[in-house]
């Protein structure tokens, strides 16, 4: 028998303590799944693409580091457990999480900026990790609730490329998900995916906030013309074509690719570049989209 309103909004997705599920049974998308972490976050934005290569981690430490530069309180999650580059790419490569208490210290880059990741609790960065579902659910559980995030504005997640047990799992376990943001490159191969990666979101009852096209063109340091290198406007198409908004684009820029090696996010580096406006009117988009 389907839940009467007023229980539905009260529903915390435990149908072993739910007098509903026990006396009439229970319809709830909920029924079977693990309880919400219980995490202080307004707003939790997962990241993700269909397939790897377009730059996904950098988008994520940006938009991050973005929100941190407009005075938001944000959680950087990086939960690409088998290739974790977030630490290298906010300068923390190499420090160790620490356990004060009862819970988990995050890194903290900045004072508005946490980050917690697997590379974290690796002897070194080379150390592979070889885990199946069940532990990566483990680990992701107590990235969440046994670290001391303190009151956060933005979680920002960085999930791998593609639909699998690490988006699946955040989306059980993270409490108030605003939906996600798909990174694409604007060829037609980049694209095809992203359509299929906002449609998994679909399915899982989360709104796409929107579309980034990352690598949308090159601007040359010499001339300062722009070279469409992998072509430009594939994501504000696939944007339109799924009935979402388009965030922006993101031109390639060495000084990007530089600022990630050198662990300095560029959006704290090159404000007068376009490159630097495009990536702060992509936070603006989606603050607004966010908080209306």
């Amino acid at each position: 028998m389907a839940q009467s309103r007023e229980t539905e909004e009260q529903c915390n997705g435990n149908c072993s303590t739910c007098p509903s599920a026990q006396k009439e049974g229970c319809d709830s998308p909920q029924k079977g799944l693990p309880p919400k972490a219980k995490i202080d976050v307004k707003h939790v934005i997962l990241v993700l693409s269909g397939k790897g290569g377009v730059g996904k981690t950098t988008v994520s430490v940006n938009l991050a580091s973005a929100l941190a530069n407009h005075g938001k309180t944000v959680g950087l999650l990086d939960l690409d457990i088998h290739g974790p580059n977030v630490p290298k790419m906010v300068g923390a490569e190499g420090q160790k999480l620490m356990v004060m208490g009862n819970k988990i210290e995050p890194i903290r880059v900045t004072g508005t900026l946490s980050v917690v990741s697997m590379e974290f609790l690796l002897p070194d960065a080379d150390t592979p990790v070889i885990w199946r579902g069940p532990m990566k659910m483990s680990a992701i559980k107590q990235f969440l609730e046994d670290v001391n995030w303190g009151p956060l504005d933005y979680l920002v997640v960085d999930l791998p490329p593609g639909t699998g047990d690490e988006a699946l799992t955040i989306v059980q376990l993270a409490p108030n998900i605003r939906g996600a943001v798909i990174v694409t490159t604007p060829q037609e191969v980049s694209t095809m995916d992203s359509k299929k990666a906002a449609k998994f979101v679909e399915k899982l009852d989360l709104p796409v906030i929107g579309i980034i096209e990352n690598m949308s063109g090159l601007i040359c340091p010499d001339c300062g013309k722009e070279i469409e290198i992998f072509g430009k406007g594939g994501g504000k198409k696939a944007a339109e074509e799924l009935g979402v908004p388009f965030l922006g684009a993101i031109p390639i820029d060495p000084e990007m690719r530089k600022a990630g090696d050198e662990g300095r996010p560029f959006i704290n580096r090159h404000a007068d570049s376009p490159s630097w406006k495009a990536i702060d009117a992509v936070m603006e988009n989606l603050v607004r989209i966010v908080e209306g």
